[in-house]
Order: C-alpha cells, then structure tokens, then sequence
C-alpha cells in the first residue's frame, strides 16, 4: 500500500506525452518555419545578391600578383665575348654566345609582377549588369512568397483532407452499428423462428456489413495519411501525436467580394506581375550590357615588375631588358578594347530575343491571370450552392435510415429497405463531406490565385 501511495504521489510530477493540438492557422506557422524548400529559396536570394556584389564589385580596385622562385644559369662578365664590360677600339666586339653553357654555374632567381588596376568607365557595362543583378533579386524574393503560398495550400489540403477522412471514419462506424444491431435483431428473430425475418434478411445485412468494412478501411488508410501529411508540412515527429483543433469538418464564410474586385487584387498583388515586371527591366538591362561589351574599357592604376638572380652579372643598358635583375614601376591609364564583330551582335540578338518572350509571356499573364481568378470564383460559388443541397440531402436520408430501422425492430419492413435507406445516407454525407473538403481548398485557392497572401 505504501508502494501504491508513493507512485501516486509522484504522477503528478512524471512526463506525459500529450498530443499536439493545432489549428489550420497554426499549422500554417509552423510549415512555414520547418519546410525547407523555402530555404532553399532563401539560399536563391542569397547567391542573387552575391551575383549583385560580384557586378557590384567588378566596378572597384582590381589587384595582380604573380610571384616565383626558380633557377638560372650564373654570368660573370660583361656583354661581350670573353665577358668584357666594354668594347674599344681593336677589341673584340662581338656580343657574348654562352647563354647556355653551365660554366658559371646556377643562380637563385626570384620576381614577382604586379599591378592595380581601377576602372575609370565601361561606358555603362557595368551598371547594366548591376540593374539586371538588382532585378534578378526581386525575382527571387518573390519566389519565396509563391513558395510558401504553395505549402500553405498544401497544409489546406492535408488539414481539410484529414477532417473529412475522419468525419468519413465516423459515419462508416455508426452505419456499422447500425447494421450490426439489425443483424443481431435477425439471427435473434432466426434463432425464435418466429416468421419476422429470413435467411435472405441475414445475408443482405452481412453483405451490407462487408461493404462498410471495407469504406471503413479506405477511409482510415486517408485519415493516415493525411495525418502524416501534416506531421511532414509541420516539422512534427512522426512518433509524436497531433490532434487538430477542428472536432468536425466546416465549411468556411463564403467570401463576399465580386468577381472584379478578386480580379482587381490579382492584377496588383499577385507576386507573378512582379516577377514579370522585374524580369523585363533585368532583360532590358542584360541588353544594354550585351550592347556596351563592344566599347572600350577605360582603366587607370600601378604596375611594376621585379627579378633577382645573385648569382648573374646585372645588366643595366637602359636599351635592354634584363628578366633575372631588373626593378620596374609606374603609374599607368590605359583602354582596353575587345570585340567580336560577328560574334557579339549575335549575344545582343539573344538577349532581345529573350526579352521579346519574356514581354509576350506578360501578356499572357494578363488575360491568363483573371481567367484563373474567375476560375476559382465561379468553382467557389457552385460548390457553396451544391454543399447546402447535399446537406440537405444527406439530413433526409438520415431520417429515411432512422425511420427505416425503426420500421424494421417494428417488423414493418425488411432488412433490404434498411441497406438502401443506409446506402443513400451513406452516399450523401459522404458526397456532403467531399463538397465541403472541395469548397474549403477553392475559397483558400482563391485567395492564392488573387494574390491575397496571408
């Protein structure tokens, strides 16, 4: 007893696993923070503003080094033959020819080049690249937003999916009930031979009962896997135990905007136009660019040189370049001017063709954008039309089920009255809970399509 009083003491204070309760808009929060595909958009941006950087960075101070460290044959002497420093009069004036014989030995040689550089104009190449790089991360940025418009439908989907998976479980079962209580009323009314039931009674209810078994597996196999849907969308584990807030599926308020009004939100809100918008100044401008490779690049900066060998003679004519031992610097402007001419009209030519796509491809947004609007408008109103005749479809046959098995324990009517009575209620809440699943995922695909990103 003492056992028992202490474990009971300390349940309160001992872990339990409790079940993650989450609404749609939870559920929605949480896949935006756990999804990593918009990471991965993220990362998009990320690497456009260092295409931004890069462009931004090709405009600033440019810096050379080369150095080395190798081996040179040694010289002693001077510049002619026999090594002598100078050539007089009936001295032997012929310049020395032993660049390659090993006599003096080998040398150390070390230098390096340099040079910094700093570009003065590229007669706008340049900026051009740097307004496309500009554009490019608006694109980007608004791939973000299409991606998590994207999960958050899908997290709709999961989360609507998964209550009428479990609302269908529920009918399966209390249909399965009732079946069961009517086939236990027959093999009792067998058993007493009292002529209110036969064989045929008994087979129809266990073949109704076999038909609701297997509904009733279809729909716990969807309710699981919507279930692991969200679990997946939210970042939740899999071993942990999520119930939703929602304890039956409803149908959301009918939106009260006009078709024109969406229509109207689409064509300013929807992040497809700003893509586009940003897309064709990013052509407009990789044109420009394309067009300005052909101009010089006017540039202005140091460069110098430097080598050293000890073991060579230096040479120091002013007229000759000595690569072993040699000091060089200067400050320096210059122009450089690359072109191809059948090349580069050809590099302007795709890029104008790409930006002619890119503005017929704007134009079909246009229109195409308010027919998806309209779409989903008219599908938003049919299906709220039809859910309130399936409700009520679905309430009459639950009263014709009702009605008919109490007319059956009465023995007023037989047992296959019941399976049609129960397979019209079946077939309409069934139809009632697919319509309203169908208006839930269209009221939220409207708003996606109109651009009214929550």
């Amino acid at each position: 007893m003492k056992l028992v009083y202490f474990i009971c003491l300390l349940l309160p204070f001992m872990p339990v696993n409790a079940a993650t309760t989450l609404s749609l808009d939870q559920a929605i929060e949480m896949s935006m923070q756990a999804d990593p595909r918009i990471e991965e958009k993220r990362a998009f941006v990320r690497k456009a503003e260092a295409l931004l950087q890069e462009a931004e960075g090709s405009g600033g101070v440019r810096y050379s080094v080369d150095a080395y460290m190798a081996l040179a044959t040694g010289l002693d002497g001077g510049f002619y033959a026999g090594g002598a420093d100078s050539c007089s009069a009936g001295a032997d004036c012929t310049p020395r020819d032993d660049a390659y014989d090993l006599d003096d030995g080998f040398s150390f040689w070390t230098g390096f080049t340099f040079s910094i550089i700093k570009p003065l104009t590229t007669f706008g190449q340049l900026e051009s690249y740097q307004d496309a790089a500009r554009h490019n991360i608006l694109i980007k940025q608004q791939d973000i937003t299409l991606e998590k418009e994207a999960i958050k439908l899908d997290v709709v989907r999961a989360y609507y999916g998964y209550l009428a998976a479990r609302d269908g479980r529920y009918l399966m079962l209390d249909t399965q009930k009732r079946l069961q209580s009517a086939l236990d009323l027959v093999l009792e009314w067998l058993a007493e031979d009292n002529g209110k039931a036969k064989l045929s009674d008994r087979y129809a209810l266990e073949a109704g009962l076999g038909l609701i078994e297997r509904f009733l597996a279809d729909a716990s196999a969807l309710e699981s896997i919507a279930m692991e849907g969200i679990k997946l969308l939210t970042g939740v584990a899999r071993e942990e135990t999520v119930e939703l807030e929602d304890t039956r599926l409803r149908a959301v308020a009918l939106p009260e905007r006009t078709l024109d009004e969406w229509i109207e939100l689409a064509l300013a809100g929807r992040a497809e136009f700003k893509q586009v918008e940003a897309g064709l100044a990013s052509r407009r401008a990789l044109v420009e660019a394309k067009r300005a490779s052909s101009k010089p690049v006017v540039y202005a900066g140091l460069a110098g040189s430097a080598a050293y060998a000890p073991e060579r003679e230096r040479l120091d004519n002013p007229y000759i370049t000595d690569p072993f031992n040699h000091v060089a610097v200067s400050p320096l402007i210059g122009m450089r001017w690359q072109w191809e001419a059948d090349a580069q009209p050809a590099r302007v030519a795709q890029e104008q063709a790409e930006l002619d796509a890119l503005v017929h491809k704007a134009s079909f947004a246009r229109k195409g954008i308010p027919f998806q609007v309209a779409e989903q408008y008219h599908l938003v109103q049919s299906k709220y039309s039809g859910m309130d005749a399936m409700k009520n479809s679905a309430q009459a046959a639950r009263r014709w089920m009702i009605a008919s098995y109490t007319d059956f324990e009465a023995g007023l009517e037989k047992a296959d009255k019941i399976l049609t009575a129960m397979q019209a209620y079946v077939l309409a809440y069934a139809e009632y809970l697919k319509i309203v699943n169908e208006y839930n995922n269209h009221v939220s695909k409207l708003n996606s399509v109109s651009g009214v990103y929550e």
